[in-house]
């Protein structure tokens, strides 16, 4: 045993208790009363010792028993009463005998009371010694009796305080509290385990049972546990080892708060003497607290009990833990317990040697699962709950081993052999169902996920009871197919509309085998209606299915015919057609819904060619070959569908092109709508006619279909234009068979009669107006020129009525620019524009709102600068803006706007005429000066040099103005009477004008 005395904290400058600096002067100054604190060795605590002799556990712990020397057995011998006795015996014996000493040998009484002074002193000295010793016994004993008990439990609160009783010593007193100190401090110090050792959970009460058998206060008690965390700090340096250093202070720091519990903040200055903060205080709290709770769950198993869910919360408020963290703690620990199942699982699915019944037993380890989870269920739910453990519920897997997207897959194969486990007997059971959800809720699957699986292995079940059914005959002996097969749907909890899809899988899988020879015969057809009706298939998947399967088959009998071109479509590949039309049991709409599809395709590239070629003539070729491939093969081709002969004609067009022409008679004029419609000879002469049930109507547009027809229809009225060597060209006209196959190729386009129509009419209009336009360039309509637009209009072949409208639209264009440039030059007055619109002329379609608004604002100028003084409220308010379909209130706006700029323009106008001596132009200035008035009524007017507003008066009056003027100019010009008197009275005298002219003299 080397004993160590803690005196004052290290001088150098430690590290704190979690590894934070501090210095020393932040330690507490060491104080006069110093303990002497001795650490064992050996820190094993009592329940690491293995069963041998209680001595030597004690022994390790405690040291060995202590001796006594010198006086000290005396004294241990000596009780308080008979000490003090003792003591008085001996300081009287001592006082006795140095009188009669000195009495004898000084002879007198004062050397008897000198040497009774000596001997009785060293009487006192020697019981001074004596009672100085008894502490020092009293902790002797203390330590040999602890020390001497089988083991720390064994130690009395008793005993203690009859050993400090038998010596008369107080707990207080410093060497019987050193001695009490320093047992605690090796106790505690051997309780705490060391190195990388877990607490195990029993430490707390082990170190408060001890605590409360010596008797040691509080104080006394936490000054050690600081102790321990220095040497702790001292140790570090030594060893160098941080990662144990900080794991012990943190034991230290966890165990500590937990002894004193509330008092530990003021008991325990961690803060202050280590610079550790509350924040890693509450760490080490919660990490040790985490580790004994952890430990604690290890009891915790798929039997989990009452009794122990209310241990664990008895533990982890012991603990200090936190019910969030305890609630993840309990978590984890079922998480664990559920992966242990799992991974078990796994191994068994994924074993090369599995058996049949290897699936079996991965389906009880999933059972052992569901039932740990549904125990957790219910004891979440117990009355008691409160009791319990936090973290009681459904299991997850969310934040293990199994929580990524790696391990989704092994999951899934958990789950699929679950759902085929419980459909293992033919049937899904209800309990089975709840199952399947707890357990996709477990595994972490998705909805979809799950549902997916269970789709597909109940779909697997489903066929296989359905062939059974099949194959046995219980589906044909039913009296009724859908109750049979609604009650199979019912047994696997099976979605009807699933079990639809899969009837219709296995009828299409039953037609591919009939028609893999090409056709259907009899037998087929009643091995299909067989299924049908077995199946309960409805009449519309069927059609569908005939539709795929069998329009594949005739789409390739389609394609080649198609592809054999116009000279290879012969009697071989109209029997194929023929074959695959008939055989294959298509409906005729079916059929030509194929065709259609197959043969547009080709249409299609046709007008594509045609669109990219250079120029027009190469565009009508390909248009042609388009037709010539509709008569020569699209046309047998639709007659061996329908089993018709392409040689009989078809009444039906005819009738309807009858009916056309008397819904058209408007413009039989036009000569190009006519030839398209050519008589019976030219019928004759060309042959068959195409057919028309096959069109590009729904591929193109309508403006597309419409220039197509335009393009070959300007083909047939230009002709073929041939080039020849230095850049000459010749134009081969056509005859009139052309327009037969541009009625055709109209056909074909899918164009009615009104496009057509439309197409022939915008052409013809296109050419009139061309030439009208260069017969009207001046758009002046003469007599001869009348005469050559009706020219014209015969070799067009225009109705009358668009004819006219057409001239009309050129005259009127002619007619609105030339009026618009008269208005810009100044031309053209309101005067004029009355005129023309009693001469009928749309003035307000041919001139523009805001050229109408200008023409009105330059008239009213007019009127303002005219010079006579006249403003005619109803001719400008209402006359003019009537004639120019203008906004009367935004006419008046405008007016206003304008006299009030004039009106004093006006006045300085009259002025600088005035000093020009023009006083004509002074009296016009001053008119339109009341003019503006007229319209704006003003206030007087005011100038720099009143005089000349005196002669501007006198100017005008002279002028015979009527008296209504001259009294407004009075008013305006803020003229007093007497000086428009005066001016009156001057006449043609002579006028100054402001200022008086300077003579020089020479």
């Amino acid at each position: 045993m080397n004993p160590s005395l803690l005196l004052s904290p290290p001088s150098s400058h430690p590290r704190p208790l979690l590894l934070f600096p501090f210095t020393p002067n932040s330690l507490p100054r060491p104080s006069r009363r110093r303990f002497r604190v001795s650490f064992p060795r050996s820190s094993l605590s009592t329940h690491d010792q293995p069963a041998s002799s209680s001595e030597t556990e004690a022994s390790n712990i405690f040291g060995g028993p202590k001796e006594l020397t010198g006086i000290q057995p005396l004294v241990q011998n000596l009780s308080p009463p008979v000490r003090l006795a003792t003591s008085a015996v001996i300081l009287a014996g001592a006082l006795a005998a140095g009188y009669g000493l000195g009495l004898r040998f000084g002879g007198n009484r004062n050397a008897a009371f000198g040497g009774a002074a000596v001997l009785g002193a060293a009487g006192g000295a020697a019981i001074y010694a004596v009672n100085a010793a008894v502490p020092e016994v009293a902790a002797v004993t203390l330590h040999n009796y602890v020390a001497a008990c089988d083991s720390p439990d064994a130690i009395k609160r008793e005993d203690i305080e009859n050993i400090a009783q038998k010596y008369g010593v107080s707990k207080q007193d410093e060497a019987f509290n050193m001695e009490l100190c320093d047992l605690y401090c090796r106790f505690v110090s051997s309780v705490l385990s060391s190195g990388s050792e877990d607490l195990r959970g029993d430490e707390v009460e082990t170190i408060i049972s001890f605590k409360n058998a010596l008797g040691i206060d509080d104080p006394d008690a936490a000054s050690m546990h600081m102790e321990i965390g220095r040497r702790i700090f001292r140790q570090r340096l030594e060893t160098g080892d941080r990662d144990g250093d900080l794991e012990q202070r943190r034991r230290l720091i966890y165990v500590s708060t937990l002894v004193f519990g509330d008092a530990s903040t003021f008991l325990l200055p961690w803060k202050r003497v280590f610079k550790v903060t509350d924040a890693q205080v509450e760490i080490a709290i919660r990490d040790n607290a985490k580790q004994l709770y952890a430990s604690k769950l290890t009891s915790v198993g798929r039997d989990v009990g009452e009794e122990l869910l209310v241990s664990l919360r008895k533990a982890q408020l012991k603990y200090k833990l936190s019910d969030e963290l305890a609630k993840d703690l309990l978590m984890e620990h079922k998480r664990k317990l559920v992966e242990e199942n799992i991974s078990v699982a796994l191994n068994i699915l994924k074993s090369r040697a599995r058996t049949v019944g290897g699936v079996k037993q991965a389906v009880e380890e999933l059972d052992k699962i569901l039932s740990f989870n549904d125990l957790l269920i219910s004891l979440s739910k117990h009355p008691d709950a409160d009791h319990f453990a936090p973290g009681l519920g459904p299991v997850s897997l969310v934040g293990g081993e199994y929580d990524s997207d790696r391990k989704m897959d092994d999951l899934k194969l958990l789950y699929r052999a679950y759902v085929s486990d419980s459909l293992s007997g033919g049937r899904m059971e209800k309990d089975k169902l709840t199952a399947l959800n707890l357990l996709r809720n477990i595994l972490g699957l998705g909805n979809k996920e799950a549902e997916a699986i269970i789709l597909d292995v109940t779909s697997k079940v489903y066929q296989k009871r359905l062939s059974e059914a099949f194959q046995g005959g219980d589906l044909e002996m039913a009296d009724s197919k859908a109750a049979f097969l609604q009650n199979l749907c019912e047994e696997l909890h099976f979605d009807p509309q699933k079990a639809s899809q899969i009837h219709e899988e296995i009828y299409r899988k039953k037609l591919q085998q009939c028609v893999s020879d090409g056709e259907l015969d009899e037998s087929d057809v009643a091995a299909l209606l067989k299924v049908r009706v077995m199946l309960c298939i409805p009449q519309q998947t069927v059609d569908a299915a005939h539709s795929d399967i069998c329009g594949s088959l005739f789409e390739k009998a389609v394609k080649d015919a198609i592809s054999a071109g116009v000279d290879g479509y012969d009697a071989d590949v109209k029997n194929a057609v023929r074959k695959a039309a008939h055989g294959l049991r298509l409906t005729r709409e079916a059929a030509m819904s194929i065709a259609s599809k197959a043969v547009r395709k080709v249409f299609l590239n046709y007008v594509k060619r045609s669109r990219s070629a250079d120029n027009r003539t190469e565009s009508a070729r390909e248009l042609k070959k388009l037709i010539a491939f509709n008569t020569l093969v699209v046309t047998e081709l639709v007659a061996d569908i329908k089993g018709e002969s392409s040689d009989i004609p078809s009444e039906e067009p005819a009738k309807e092109e009858v009916k056309e022409v008397d819904e058209d008679d408007e413009w039989e004029s036009l000569q190009t709508l006519r030839k398209i419609k050519p008589n019976k000879e030219l019928n004759a002469k060309l042959g068959k006619p195409g057919q028309t049930e096959i069109t590009l109507k729904d591929d193109l547009s309508e403006r597309d279909r419409m220039d197509l027809y335009k393009t070959y229809l300007l083909y047939c009225l230009t002709g073929e234009v041939t080039r020849i060597p230095f850049g000459a060209q010749i134009t081969t006209k056509k005859d009139d068979s052309e327009y037969v196959l541009l009625n055709q190729l109209g056909g074909i386009l899918g164009l009615t009669s009104e496009e057509t129509v439309e197409v022939h009419r915008s052409l013809a209009e296109q050419a009139f107006r061309q030439q009208a336009e260069v017969i009207l360039a001046d758009g002046q309509l003469t007599k001869a020129r009348m005469e050559q637009l009706n020219e014209l209009q015969k070799n067009v072949g225009l109705p009358g009525p668009y004819a006219q409208k057409i001239i009309k639209s050129i005259t009127t264009t002619k007619m609105a620019a030339a009026i618009e440039t008269a208005i810009g030059q100044g031309r053209l007055n309101i005067k004029q524009i009355r005129e023309l619109k009693e001469s009928g002329v749309d003035l307000d379609n041919m001139i523009s709102e805001s050229l109408r608004e200008n023409l009105f604002k330059k008239t009213v100028d007019e009127i303002f600068s005219s010079g006579t003084g006249e403003f005619d409220e109803e001719e400008v308010y209402d006359k003019i803006p009537a004639d120019l379909k203008i906004n009367p209130q935004k006419a008046k706006g405008v007016v206003h706007d304008l006299a009030r700029t004039r009106l004093s323009n006006s006045l300085i106008q009259a002025v600088a005429l005035l000093r020009q001596r023009n006083r004509q132009g002074a009296v016009s200035s001053l008119n339109d000066l009341l003019a503006c008035d007229k319209a704006v009524p003003s206030e007087p007017l005011s100038w720099e040099v009143p005089e000349e507003l005196a002669d501007l008066f006198g100017v005008y009056a002279q002028s015979n103005p009527v008296p209504e003027k001259l009294s407004r100019l009075q008013y305006l010009l803020n003229i007093s009477d007497s000086v428009a008197a005066a001016a009156k009275e001057m006449g043609h005298g002579s006028v100054s004008v402001g200022a008086e002219e300077e003579k020089f003299v020479f």
